[in-house]
């Protein structure tokens, strides 16, 4: 088995986390691949067994990688979208971050997430991703996402109307800030933050969710993912913002577009004892209510 790592960087109180986890990978003789320039910032503080194998890019990791572990928080292991592709390299995620809700094995089960993997006793979900169409190429060889696609006013401008449509029929027109579309899987990140609701992971469908909408009667809205959602901007700047999980361009109103789904999913690593309700109840707190210890 080889097992790759990827990091976006590390704090110094992680470093003796990271060298546990590469002590227990080696004690099991479980072979590693670690993302280049993470290997390089780590090499002055932690001791390899080996001189390690590094990747640089996603074709790096066809045919050598197993599983790509994600050290970080939620927006490091989004990063690992653009390293898997549709390659299904699951992604197992151990939370160095705050929340967690895709990352969510958490610093003290090192030894328990490497005895998983060893034993091939994780269990692996499908996630839904979301892809992007433009008539000017956006977002290179990766228009796709795990979380979210939005449509946001650029710096300190005024909002912006975004013209919807699902599947050529109108919508509506968001006078907003901002409008996200979100997989399930997004649906516990910004669109959350903005009111949206959440949504099962297995769940087949988008939420459409307004950032700061004009319109006190606009509401987030569930739609099946199936159908192909357009828009149209306008604005008083010549200029928007279009983002992708947590890569952004810039864009302009004459640029089309359109989300769908995927045609290929994540595959998400998680031990056996955690699972969607067990994350809600331990990172919102749902539960977590003195008269439930009542006598």
């Amino acid at each position: 088995m080889q097992i790759a790592i990827y990091s976006r960087g590390f704090v110094k109180e992680d470093l003796p986390i990271i060298q546990l986890l590469l002590d227990e990978l080696q004690r099991e003789e479980i072979d590693t691949i670690i993302y280049d320039p993470f290997f390089r910032a780590l090499e002055p503080h932690i001791k390899f067994g080996k001189d390690p194998v590094t990747f640089a890019q996603s074709e790096d990791l066809y045919g050598k990688a197993d599983i790509l572990v994600s050290l970080g928080g939620d927006g490091t292991l989004l990063d690992t979208v653009c390293y898997v592709r549709d390659k299904n390299i699951p992604v197992l995620g151990i939370n160095f971050g705050r929340l967690g809700f895709l990352a969510s094995i958490g610093k003290g089960a090192i030894y328990a997430a490497v005895q998983a993997l060893k034993q091939r006793t994780y269990i692996v979900d499908k996630r839904a991703l979301l892809h992007l169409d433009s008539n000017v190429g956006l977002f290179g060889d990766v228009p796709y996402a795990l979380n979210d696609f939005t449509i946001h006013k650029k710096d300190t401008s005024a909002m912006v109307k975004i013209h919807t449509y699902l599947n050529g029929e109108f919508l509506n027109t968001y006078w907003a800030d901002g409008l996200i579309v979100a997989t399930p899987t997004g649906s516990t990140g910004y669109s959350l933050s903005c009111g949206g609701p959440v949504v099962f992971p297995e769940a087949g469908s988008f939420v459409i969710t307004p950032v700061a909408p004009h319109n006190l009667n606009v509401r987030p809205i569930i739609v099946p993912d199936n159908h192909v959602i357009s828009f149209e901007v306008e604005g008083r700047s010549d200029q928007f913002l279009c983002t992708l999980d947590s890569r952004m361009e810039t864009i302009d109103n004459t640029v089309q577009l359109a989300i769908k789904k995927e045609s290929f999913s994540l595959s998400l690593v998680r031990l056996d004892d955690s699972n969607f309700l067990h994350t809600l109840r331990n990172k919102l707190l749902w539960g977590i209510d003195a008269r439930n210890t009542l006598k």
